[in-house]
């Protein structure tokens, strides 16, 4: 969302759109972050585990999805960049060479911490959040979304077949590979036939972006932090299949 854009959300309430008994809000006081906070904690370290928080979160935009009793049921964070030269001082940018990407042009949209209540399954709040995400790229203009997706754990073998397939079929475009920058890389291996239910290796929102034509890094890093392997993951907003964006407008009104 372009800061405009953002100003005129914050001028209702934060308001982005609504569906049913669902609607998603920007942030708009330190209790809604905290409230953010939390729920990624419980979603990323699990019951006892505490907030998730982060430094870059006092830069980002939140948006939150909540239910009509203001239960928090999904979440997630954005940093808007009027250029593509700015991309160094993204989360990403800790972790991968983004150098190449400097050329892209913009508005770019990073996107970050995306997670939902544990054991939510409605449909509709993930619906919302992409309607909402589809609203902040129309609203500025912008080119690419990029983020890290992350893979559970730390223990790479288990992913193989998945990274081989990302590999494969998925791999960024040569002139905007990403470089290796981080200390504790795993390299992806070419893989032949794509293993049986290799996709349900790999996590709902990459498989999201994936399907909206995103393209991936040929490495995953190690961020024993977080316990995750993440893969750098790029989606160029006008290669996006038209029946998907009329699909994400659509939610967007």
């Amino acid at each position: 969302m372009s800061p405009a854009s953002q100003d005129d959300a914050a001028g209702t309430g934060g308001a982005l759109l609504s569906r049913g008994r669902f609607r998603a809000r920007l942030a708009q006081r330190a209790a809604d972050l905290d409230k953010a906070q939390v729920l990624r904690g419980l979603a990323f370290f699990g019951p006892g585990g505490g907030p998730d928080t982060d430094p870059l979160d006092q830069r980002c935009r939140h948006v939150l999805i909540e239910d009509d009793n203001g239960l928090l049921l999904c979440c997630f964070r954005y940093l808007w960049f009027d250029s593509s030269a700015e991309i160094g001082s993204s989360y990403s940018a800790q972790y991968y060479d983004l150098s190449r990407l400097e050329a892209f042009g913009g508005p770019l949209i990073e996107l970050g911490r995306f997670c939902t209540r544990p054991g939510m399954v409605d449909p509709d709040v993930l619906r919302l959040a992409w309607g909402a995400i589809a609203a902040l790229v129309d609203g500025g203009g912008a080119r690419l979304l990029f983020g890290c997706a992350s893979f559970a754990g730390t223990e790479p073998a288990r992913y193989d077949s998945a990274f081989g397939f990302l590999h494969a079929r998925h791999a960024a475009p040569e002139r905007w590979q990403i470089g290796v920058k981080a200390g504790e890389v795993v390299r992806f291996r070419p893989a032949g036939n794509a293993a049986r239910g290799v996709l349900k290796q790999i996590p709902p929102l990459l498989r999201t972006y994936l399907g909206m034509g995103g393209w991936v890094s040929d490495h995953a890093v190690v961020d024993r932090q977080m316990n995750t392997l993440h893969v750098f993951t790029g989606v160029e907003t006008a290669g996006i299949p038209p029946a998907r964006t009329r699909a994400l407008r659509a939610i967007a009104g």
